[in-house]
């Protein structure tokens, strides 16, 4: 894989961007003068330019390409960096020390080995025992088994893991409390290869015994690296939102509110409900079955419906045995599943 390019004989700005490569994880081909960056200047993911390189840089007339960024000592604004700036083709002014932590994310951004934009959905039980961790795990399932790189994320520490739910949790690699140490931002291709996976479904879950609450800024690291580097995040929420399930609603592109069709399941549901728009706003139901029908309980919840959930009377002693739900296009589980990835997912995604 090419490395970033910096193009400057300031000493001093090379020694901040090597230290800020570091922390990104990357390492960078230097250039002190542009005749030297010229073999590498398409072939970068990023190029940074020193300010005292620029107009010789711009007297080359490098062809146009993206991710230029013009790197200065200068804090002040003043109309020649900007010059220098539109001269050499970059996209913005990097100031530094002032704006280190946004260029040590440029410096990550282009180290990823393979950049996703992928689709962050949220799973919410209307109350306890609706189904909301096995539609999220199906949801996963399915999504992995159409080639799709999943990653399913358990947010829910009391919930008894969605490994042990998918039979795996014997499986090496990292766990939640691996992770919460981790400040900023993580790699999505580090993310992949220290948890465990199937295939393309890497889980995310706990370790067994004690557990302590996921922290705001863990959850929102996974998520950004989730999206980066996968096509489909499914998150696992709890009833009772702390503060990581309400940080991942707010980053949800759809949120699915698991409920029975019944009167105790709409009036909870409704209450979970409550709480829940307050992070976000897509929020579809998935329906059970119950004594109303599907047109009386989403209008009662005031969400429009995204599927229903068939009753799987084989499908508690299957997971118990450790053994994977059957999800085909002839089941109805699969079926249900399939649908909502269409919907759910731009249509470039869907296989």
């Amino acid at each position: 894989m090419h490395r970033p390019l910096v193009i400057t004989e300031d000493t001093a700005l090379l020694d901040d961007l090597v230290r800020m490569a570091a922390a990104a994880g990357a390492q960078l081909d230097v250039a002190h003068a542009p005749a030297h960056a010229r073999p590498y200047w398409g072939l970068a993911p990023l190029v940074l330019v020193g300010a005292d390189q620029a107009d010789a840089v711009a007297a080359t007339a490098p062809p146009a390409r993206d991710h230029v960024l013009l790197i200065t000592l200068d804090q002040h604004d003043d109309p020649d960096t900007w010059r220098r700036c539109v001269a050499v083709g970059a996209r913005a002014v990097v100031r530094l020390p002032a704006d280190e932590r946004r260029l040590v994310e440029e410096l990550a951004d282009a180290m990823e080995p393979d950049p996703r934009s992928g689709t962050v959905v949220c799973v919410l039980g209307g109350r306890g025992g609706a189904g909301a961790s096995v539609l999220s795990a199906c949801l996963a399932l399915r999504a992995s088994g159409d080639r799709l790189r999943t990653l399913l994320v358990d947010a829910d520490p009391l919930g008894g893991g969605l490994d042990a739910l998918l039979g795996r949790e014997e499986e090496t690699g990292a766990r939640w409390p691996d992770l919460v140490a981790r400040e900023g931002r993580i790699s999505s291709s580090a993310l992949r290869g220290a948890l465990p996976s199937f295939g393309d479904l890497a889980v995310l879950s706990f370790h067994r015994g004690e557990v302590e609450p996921i922290p705001v800024q863990a959850m929102r690291s996974v998520l950004e690296a989730g999206r980066r580097g996968f096509d489909l995040v499914v998150a696992d929420l709890p009833r009772h939102l702390d503060p990581a399930a309400a940080e991942a609603l707010a980053r949800a592109d759809t949120t699915l509110l698991v409920t029975p069709a019944d009167v105790r399941g709409v009036l909870s549901a409704v209450q979970v409900l409550s709480v829940a728009a307050k992070h976000t706003s897509d929020i579809r139901a998935v329906l059970r079955p119950g004594v109303l029908d599907a047109g009386t309980a989403t209008e009662s919840l005031g969400i429009p419906a995204a599927g229903h959930l068939p009753d799987q009377p084989k499908l508690t002693a299957t997971l118990n045995r450790g053994e994977l739900p059957r999800l085909g296009p002839r089941t109805a589980l699969g079926a249900l599943c399939a649908s909502l990835l269409r919907d759910l997912l731009p249509p470039e995604a869907t296989p």
